[in-house]
């Protein structure tokens, strides 16, 4: 379908498409929301904007579903989950965020959380955690978790 959307706008004239060729390279990408391709931008100016896989399924060893974190650095396991309050704030929002963390974490995926707001007012200082978090992740030995990209 966003192949399909893409060949169209190829052929069709360019002139009034840029935003939309870019929002269908994001959803490409795995990219759900804005405040992930906020993200995108931010981590793209650094190594790991290559490697981070947006909104990918990880699974335990055993296959057991674990979470679907908004970013996902495979090769450390490590998860950058974006968390605003307006997708977080009720009750049952929250318990379900502090229970994919738990879930996580337990699984011994390291996890990162920025609040959207701070993508604009503060990137370098989120960059400088986000890194921090990699480097973390890439000291201990990584757990038997796998992401599945076909699930997308």
């Amino acid at each position: 379908m966003i192949d399909d959307l893409a060949v169209e706008l190829a052929a069709g004239c360019q002139t009034g498409t840029a935003l939309v060729r870019h929002v269908l390279r994001e959803v490409d990408a795995g990219v759900r929301t804005v405040a992930e391709c906020q993200a995108r931008v931010v981590a793209s100016t650094t190594p790991l904007g290559r490697i981070l896989q947006w909104n990918v399924p990880v699974f335990d060893e055993r296959g057991r579903f674990l979470a679907i974190p908004d970013a996902w650095a495979d090769d450390v396991a490590m998860a950058w989950e974006i968390d605003s309050y307006e997708f977080h704030l009720s009750p049952e929002d929250y318990d379900r965020t502090l229970r994919r963390r738990a879930t996580m974490t337990s699984a011994g995926i390291i996890v990162a959380h920025t609040l959207p707001s701070r993508l604009r007012t503060e990137p370098k200082r989120v960059l400088a955690e986000l890194e921090d978090a990699y480097r973390l992740a890439s000291q201990r030995p990584r757990p038997a978790v796998r992401m599945d990209v076909a699930f997308r």
